[in-house]
């Protein structure tokens, strides 16, 4: 084992919570979450030789993440298409505090969103992430990012009954018509 690939792991595992955080947007169910940042973590550091140094580490990470994604999704519509939602896995009560019901009726508005628009919402607006990285990790043009946020954020303001973004904040009623 070389120092230069011992430097790539300590790199590739800084980014361990970002990757959670996305792979979550990304899949449902935490553990598959999980499973999804532990195969990119395998595929990053195996091909860290193939890393071009200069180059963004988390955009390089974010792109194995989503084609792994979008992989095992294809491969799981051919294999079993029956398999996702299992009653076991939703919850029967209702969280008792406002936040709490608050963060669930955006995570489910974020949930309605088309894929392409909640993954670039994710990306720039919870991880941070810039607009120039968010265009190589999706291959696409920056304008066509800003155009994807721009339709995601006025998609979740209608979801979430809401004119603008501070009104979500300063009104004391929970978003109607989202949770049950």
């Amino acid at each position: 084992m070389t120092d230069e690939t011992w430097d790539a792991k300590g790199a590739i595992a800084a980014l361990i919570p970002a990757l959670r955080a996305f792979a979550r947007t990304l899949v449902r169910n935490p553990t598959d979450a999980d499973d999804l940042v532990q195969e990119t973590l395998m595929k990053g550091i195996a091909n860290a030789h193939r890393f071009q140094p200069g180059t963004s580490l988390k955009s390089w990470l974010f792109t194995i993440l989503r084609n792994t994604f979008y992989t095992s999704v294809k491969i799981s519509n051919r294999e079993h298409p029956g398999a996702a939602g299992c009653v076991s896995e939703t919850c029967m009560l209702l969280p008792s505090q406002e936040w709490s019901l608050r963060g669930l009726e955006l995570r489910e508005a974020l949930e309605r969103l088309p894929a392409d628009q909640r993954e670039v919402l994710v990306m720039i607006g919870v991880l941070g992430i810039s607009y120039e990285e968010a265009a190589v990790i999706c291959g696409c043009a920056v304008g066509t990012i800003k155009s994807r946020l721009n339709r995601a954020r006025n998609r979740m303001l209608t979801f979430l009954e809401a004119e603008t973004p501070t009104e979500l904040l300063e009104d004391n009623e929970p978003a109607r018509g989202i949770a049950a």
